[in-house]
């Protein structure tokens, strides 16, 4: 591989899998990382015309350890990774207190521990080499509380505070953090997430997703919204009193 290895979780579709385009086409080479194998691997054959090498190291991040795992897979094969695309997520519909306790615990663990502990993991790295770029995989769900998707959106919301977190603290030492928040768009997550009937509807497609975060990683962005609509939107749950965001957002999660 070469010396820009970029290495991207849930690629197997969606905007895991256009990020990993986006990066083969800047010129990186890319390990693969996702549960489904097959499509890991039909994108890396695809990835080969841009002339980009992928590594496919198959992970399930909802088990404890897994990040971990990981982390240690990379270093056995002698895998420098310069950027992190941690795209990994998991959504999930419903009243709380109705959910599968597994699918909750789930979310948690992929959203919230396993991109934490995977950065941990791969950052020292980066800041002792003097380079690197993170990107996290956040949403517009991070600026509001969101009934019926509330496990979902707290997640989400971590998601966007330790990025700033991280993008402050990082300063000086050649290492960026940009968290990427985009609105609803049209992977295979709303039908994962059992929302496939829900008021709110994609509105971009994962391509342009992952063009517009892929330009704010390499310029070094701090947060990235995606699209003037999701922008108000996201600015508008941040800002507005609850008791206006929280009926309406309970709206566009619940079926149409």
């Amino acid at each position: 591989m070469s010396e820009r290895v970029a290495l991207v979780t849930g690629a197997s579709s969606g905007i895991g899998a256009d990020l990993a385009r986006e990066l083969a086409k800047d010129g990186h080479d890319l390990v693969l990382s996702a549960r489904t194998v097959p499509a890991m691997k039909a994108l890396a054959a695809e990835l080969e015309r841009y002339g980009a090498t992928s590594a496919l190291i198959a992970a399930d991040l909802a088990k404890p350890g897994a990040a971990a795992e990981l982390a240690g897979t990379l270093e056995a094969r002698g895998l420098q990774i310069d950027v992190i695309v941690n795209n990994a997520g998991l959504g999930g519909v419903g009243r709380f207190d109705q959910m599968d306790p597994r699918r909750v615990s789930d979310m948690l663990m992929i959203n919230v521990v396993a991109l934490t502990e995977l950065t941990r993991l791969l950052v020292p790295g980066m800041v002792a080499r003097h380079r690197g770029r993170v990107l996290l995989v956040a949403s517009t769900a991070s600026f509001q509380p969101g009934p019926r998707m509330a496990v979902y959106f707290a997640t989400k919301a971590y998601v966007l505070s330790l990025g700033e977190a991280l993008a402050y603290e990082l300063r000086g030492t050649g290492v960026t953090v940009t968290t990427l928040c985009p609105g609803a768009t049209a992977t295979n997550f709303f039908k994962a997430a059992g929302a496939n009937e829900i008021a709110l509807q994609p509105s971009m497609s994962a391509a342009e997703v992952a063009r517009i975060g892929y330009r704010a990683l390499m310029a070094g962005r701090r947060v990235v919204i995606t699209g003037m609509l999701n922008r108000i939107l996201a600015l508008g749950g941040r800002y507005a009193p609850h008791s206006l965001t929280l009926p309406a957002t309970a709206a566009l999660m619940s079926r149409r």
